[in-house]
């Protein structure tokens, strides 16, 4: 993570959400339930998913503050609102009281996270998931470009539950045509989500074609999974989750999230800092797609530390999306588990990740 940090900007809310399916990697980490885990931040989802694990303790990291503000921002309202009112003020459901709702939490933030946020309205009013780059990336998209692929009546029928065999031949008749393949390799294209959605410098070790890979990954999503029960599909297509919600905005797992915030911590700080820093082993890492930002060489010396600090049996876990990155290279030290990584990625709802990837401490 450090590798990154002197090379791209951190003083804004890059993910107002996590772009990261908490069912695969919940699944993935299981057998380690009741272990101490470490989780990279970004806006807080999945660290929040993790004490659903019944952990010791999770603490998230991440190299921007305002990323952290936006995991202290989950956890004032988990402390101080209802579930239906978590659901408004994160942007989930349509609400016209967002900014009274967070009048409401205020006093629970801590001092520096409520100083950025009483100067975020227009977040506050949109709600607090629509704030960051990526998800402007995407209300572009539904702005701009959607309106000439789908019809309303389109997006209501891709939405709508339907057998594998219905999903097919929705996605032959509707996407297999020229104007979805021109502008989904200009919308998706490096240079493009590079400039509008994430950072240029984040590709700086790509592979391939983004929007090739996003194409192959937008067909699994569509017609290999069920689009009807895909949250991040419906915020992309809406701008809002309505009842298809993320793991942690599950009303299921809302009370023992909330009951176990005192178990989840959160720093700003690069992984390798806190691994060289901390004493004692951990369960499991929640990696995020790191290893996508740094050169090979970065990647194994980040992976060999990690494992250090990792117990026998314990497992790292994370994404790639256009650069191949594992422990390939530490057969000492990790052991790849391709069979549940494969099952795993071809569950995954957050389609745009060419590869899961789970490792377990030799």
């Amino acid at each position: 993570m450090s590798h990154i940090a002197s090379k791209a900007r951190f003083d804004f809310i890059r993910y107002a959400q996590v772009w990261e399916d908490a069912d695969v990697l919940l699944e993935a980490l299981k057998p380690l339930s009741g272990g101490r885990f470490v989780s990279v931040c970004s806006a807080g989802d999945n660290a929040l998913s993790l004490l659903t694990l019944n952990p010791e303790k999770v603490v998230a990291l991440d190299l921007s503050e305002v990323q952290t503000f936006c995991l202290d921002f989950r956890i004032a309202a988990l402390k101080t609102l209802s579930y239906d009112q978590l659901l408004e003020i994160m942007g989930s459901v349509p609400s016209e009281r967002r900014l009274g709702l967070y009048t409401k939490m205020r006093k629970a933030l801590s001092p520096r996270s409520r100083t950025f946020w009483d100067l975020q309205e227009h977040i506050l009013r949109a709600g607090v998931g629509s704030g960051g780059k990526f998800e402007k990336y995407f209300a572009t998209f539904r702005k701009l470009l959607l309106p000439m692929l789908l019809s309303g009546y389109d997006i209501r029928q891709l939405l709508s539950p339907k057998n594998r065999k219905g999903r097919e031949v929705f996605y032959e008749t509707r996407f297999l045509n020229w104007r979805f393949k021109a502008l989904m390799r200009f919308f998706f294209s490096k240079t493009v989500m590079g400039k509008l959605g994430r950072d240029p410098e984040f590709f700086a070790f790509a592979e391939g074609s983004l929007s090739d890979n996003v194409m192959q990954r937008t067909r699994h999503a569509l017609v290999e999974l069920d689009p009807s029960e895909n949250p991040y599909l419906h915020w992309i297509l809406l701008g809002r989750h309505d009842q298809t919600l993320p793991f942690w905005l599950r009303k299921e797992n809302w009370e023992v999230i909330r009951d176990r915030l005192d178990r989840l911590h959160f720093e700003v700080c690069s992984l390798e800092t806190f691994v060289q820093r901390e004493e004692g082993l951990w369960d499991g890492f929640n990696l995020s797609d790191v290893f996508e930002y740094m050169p090979q060489e970065t990647s194994d010396r980040l992976l060999s530390d990690l494992a250090a600090h990792t117990r026998s049996g314990g497992r790292l876990v994370y994404w790639n999306m256009m650069v191949p990155r594992d422990g390939s290279n530490l057969p000492h030290l990790l052991k790849p588990l391709p069979e549940l990584s494969e099952a795993l990625h071809a569950q995954d709802k957050a389609f745009f990740y060419s590869r899961f990837v789970v490792e377990e401490r030799v």
